[in-house]
């Protein structure tokens, strides 16, 4: 006997919109930095336009998943295109990282033969960067936090105001002082914000793919609070895991008394099955094989 709960988590039309918008803003910008980058001679600001790619791709991905996500399950596909948006920060981590590693190269290089860079061009460009960061993330500030892609999008602008704020130094000190490594040295200030970014998102999308349980869900107090059920004898075959970042699933075999299935009670018992999950640890998907207690000897793969 099991139960579940359909529900449609798909994006609303205002974060697509606030999307396009940030992005709007984030490609104008990345154009001109570029620009700016190759005429001054900044290593720094060509780290911040490949940052920026990723922002825009992961910006672009997001939109498009936002749009994905809202097409009906059908089909084989069970749970329609929900997973999407996992597969979406999967990529961007993965963009980041070797974005991170083609620029701490050159940095590195540029360390050791520093060459000329105009810190003036650098910083003007580095502020109006943190305009256009905080202007995106204005416009972002209103989406749903319960999307690993949305904060995924949110989370590459959040570091591009730091890597700018460094970049800005950089091209004071290069003003002031002459100092031209300088610009190497935010550069790789750059790369270890980009390879935080990435390791969040490729740590968070891959224990999704690899349906490992939800890191605020203890499995073991989910099975205390199903034994606690005063029909249920036992519980084996837990299995937590997310289905997409505000989904968070669960399945079980529950043993319950014979009398259950006799009275009539296994219907009740499954309800409160449900609103305990529901109720005490936010998931509304869940499965439930209800049996007594005979029949585990029936099953060859058990486990707890």
């Amino acid at each position: 006997m099991s139960a579940g709960h359909t529900h449609a988590h798909a994006g609303p039309p205002a974060d697509a919109r606030r999307l396009s918008g940030a992005l709007v803003v984030i490609v104008v910008f990345m154009v001109g930095e570029v620009t700016a980058a190759i005429v001054g001679g900044s290593l720094a600001l060509l780290a911040d336009a490949g940052h920026m790619l990723a922002d825009a791709g992961a910006l672009g991905m997001a939109w498009w998943v936002t749009h994905l996500a809202a097409r009906p399950a059908g089909g084989s596909m069970t749970f329609g295109f929900k997973r999407a948006e996992i597969l979406s920060a999967a990529g961007n981590g993965v963009t980041l990282l070797v974005v991170a590693v083609l620029v701490a190269v050159e940095a590195v290089a540029r360390l050791l033969h520093p060459v000329a860079v105009d810190g003036a061009l650098v910083a003007v460009v580095a502020a109006v960067g943190l305009v256009a960061n905080g202007a995106a993330t204005a416009i972002l500030a209103g989406s749903s936090r319960r999307s690993l892609n949305l904060t995924g999008a949110i989370s590459h602008l959040l570091t591009d105001v730091w890597a700018f704020a460094a970049t800005l130094v950089a091209g004071i000190v290069i003003v002031t002082t002459g100092f031209r490594r300088a610009d190497a040295i935010a550069s790789l200030l750059v790369v270890a914000i980009m390879g935080k970014a990435s390791w969040g998102l490729l740590r968070a999308s891959g224990r999704i793919l690899l349906e490992a349980a939800p890191d605020d869900l203890v499995l073991a107090e989910v099975r205390e609070h199903i034994l606690g059920i005063g029909e249920v004898a036992a519980v084996h075959d837990l299995h937590a895991w997310v289905v997409t970042s505000d989904l968070p699933a669960v399945s079980a075999h529950v043993v319950v008394s014979d009398e259950c299935f006799r009275d009539g009670r296994a219907p009740a018992v499954l309800d409160r099955l449900q609103e305990c999950l529901a109720g005490h640890f936010d998931v509304e998907h869940s499965t439930f094989q209800l049996e007594p207690a005979g029949h585990a000897d029936h099953e060859s793969h058990q486990h707890d």
